[in-house]
């Protein structure tokens, strides 16, 4: 069942949504030649907890942390750990926290340092394709509009989408209706009304699509071991369009540039 929310349900939704927003942002420092994945968690986790929030994902479905750190060729749910960071990785960061009774869920991918030019291409238009499949949030427009703007960006560009992870609705459960593929021809699915709130995040892969989930039930990698980039914002549609709830105010203007690149 897809839910709209009420003004003060997407309030509650605009709160958390602004503090898993602000916590990625305070841990972006953080992403330097050195540091642990553990180390981010911990700190993500602290963060969550002064703030009177609980981690969304320590605890899903038996997770044990609180961010999802994935590294290079691994594309989402990389367990944070021991691994120290080494100059020209990237790391993805997958967050999400619960306040009041509902959830906020956001993503980045970052460059360690300095990275190549095929990981800084990555990284840019998998961020630009984020903002390509928001672009399209109106109300009446189709789910699957979403998946086919952001799939037309990324292999016009001659990166993969990754198939086997979608987006989602959020609200009272971090996972709702509708699934949201990052893929697919236009024009299908249910159509978009105002207060559906939607969790997009394309997954982008350098090499192939293919992935595999290794041994610890959790960590999703390429099959042919080539970089993947995640970034993820949770919107709701409004009006006019949408609003981005994960979005903050010192973002706002390379939002605008993404937004006008998309059209």
């Amino acid at each position: 069942m897809i839910v709209c929310r009420s003004p003060l349900e997407i309030e509650k939704l605009r709160r958390v949504n602004q503090l898993v927003g602000r916590i990625l942002a305070e841990l972006r420092p953080m992403v330097t030649p050195g540091v642990t994945t553990k180390e981010i968690d911990g700190s993500a986790e602290a963060l969550v907890r002064k703030a009177g929030a609980e981690p969304a994902f320590k605890g899903y479905h038996g997770y044990p942390a609180t961010v999802c750190a994935s590294i290079n060729e691994q594309v989402v749910h990389g367990i944070p750990s021991a691994r120290r960071l080494v100059e020209g990785d990237v790391l993805s960061l997958d967050m999400g926290a619960k306040l009041d009774g509902f959830f906020g869920d956001c993503a980045v991918t970052l460059p360690v340092g300095r990275v190549s030019p095929e990981a800084g291409s990555l990284l840019r238009v998998t961020e630009e394709a984020l903002f390509h499949g928001i672009d399209v949030v109106r109300p009446g427009a189709r789910v699957s509009d979403i998946g086919a703007a952001v799939q037309q960006h990324v292999e016009a560009h001659g990166f993969t989408v990754v198939r086997e992870f979608v987006g989602h609705g959020i609200g009272t459960a971090l996972h709702e209706e509708p699934q949201i593929a990052n893929y697919g021809p236009s024009g299908r699915g249910p159509r978009l009304s105002e207060g559906m709130v939607l969790a997009i995040e394309p997954m982008v892969n350098a090499g192939a699509a293919a992935v595999k989930v290794l041994s610890d039930g959790w960590t999703a990698v390429t099959r042919d071991g080539s970089l993947s980039a995640h970034f993820e914002h949770t919107v709701v549609v409004t009006r006019e369009g949408c609003e981005i709830l994960t979005l903050l105010d010192a973002d706002a203007a390379r939002a605008k540039e993404l937004m006008a690149i998309s059209h």
